[in-house]
């Protein structure tokens, strides 16, 4: 499968379900469907052989220690940085490999000024191995606790104090959509540092937007799985992220990277079957787009 605008190959993000334990028959699936290309967790070193024998592409590994690189501790910091650089090293027997995290800090209750310096501190010092093995780091804008890379504010900020071309974006229109965060604009700033893409989703439940706000949880109501009160996650096609004119702009960027279906939709959860389809079904989507 590849998108119909710049023929970028789809595939997805391995994800903790039962079904998807078995690499062997997972990748097995992924080729029956058409998918092209899968994400893998931190064992990207130990698992990355197999995907490539399989005929299948690798489009990021999880960094395995994202947290200990923005820690108060020194000695901390530097076990992460040495942890992460020696997996980097690893994973480069697979050839050039976009190394996924999103910038969590080990304490988000610090101020966020000085995490932040933790990070640029940290990251400056494993860009030099990122670039040694051609890899590159892909920051997705997942806007969990403390998060310092999530908004153009923290990208621009960080692209300029650790201005190393291995320091990459996960490009994710969901997140962006939640924030309520213009991602076809984001996009155009940030395009040409853009690695990686997911394809995911968002929806926005403007009703409840009345109803709830934005600067109090509700009281008596819960969101359903992976949403909040105001927006959920959804595969592409079923949220409002414009797909046809996102690949357009990543195309211009000379983008050369591949679209991975991350699943995270409330319809199309805890059933094998129920998330197969959602994998499938988002992927055949993209192919329109």
């Amino acid at each position: 499968m590849k998108t119909r605008t710049g023929n970028f190959p789809i595939g997805f993000r391995r994800g903790g379900g039962d079904w998807q334990q078995d690499l062997a028959a997972l990748l097995a699936w992924a080729k029956q469907q058409g998918l092209e290309v899968i994400d893998l967790r931190p064992d990207g070193d130990a698992t990355g052989q197999a995907v490539l024998d399989a005929g299948l592409r690798i489009g990021s590994v999880d960094l395995p220690d994202n947290k200990g690189m923005i820690a108060r501790d020194r000695g901390r910091r530097a076990e992460a940085i040495a942890r992460n650089a020696e997996y980097v090293r690893a994973c480069a027997a697979f050839g050039p490999v976009n190394h996924f995290l999103v910038m969590l800090p080990e304490d988000p209750a610090l101020p966020r000024a000085e995490n932040f310096g933790y990070m640029v501190e940290s990251f400056s010092e494993l860009a030099p191995v990122l670039e040694q093995h051609s890899a590159k780091l892909v920051i997705e804008g997942w806007p969990g606790p403390g998060a310092l890379c999530c908004t153009p504010e923290g990208y621009r900020a960080f692209f300029e104090q650790a201005p190393s071309r291995a320091m990459g974006i996960n490009y994710d229109p969901s997140h962006l959509i939640r924030m309520r965060i213009d991602p076809l604009r984001f996009l155009r700033e940030f395009g040409d540092r853009v690695y990686h893409a997911h394809g995911k989703d968002a929806m926005l439940l403007d009703e409840n937007l009345y109803e709830y706000g934005t600067e109090q949880p509700a009281t008596f109501a819960k969101p359903r799985p992976f949403s909040g009160m105001t927006w959920r996650y959804t595969i592409p096609g079923h949220g409002v992220a414009r797909w046809t004119e996102i690949f357009q702009i990543l195309q211009e960027f000379g983008y050369q990277g591949a679209v991975s279906i991350e699943l995270e939709d409330a319809n199309f959860h805890r059933d094998p079957g129920a998330e197969q389809l959602g994998i499938v079904r988002g992927a055949q989507f993209l192919t329109g787009c």
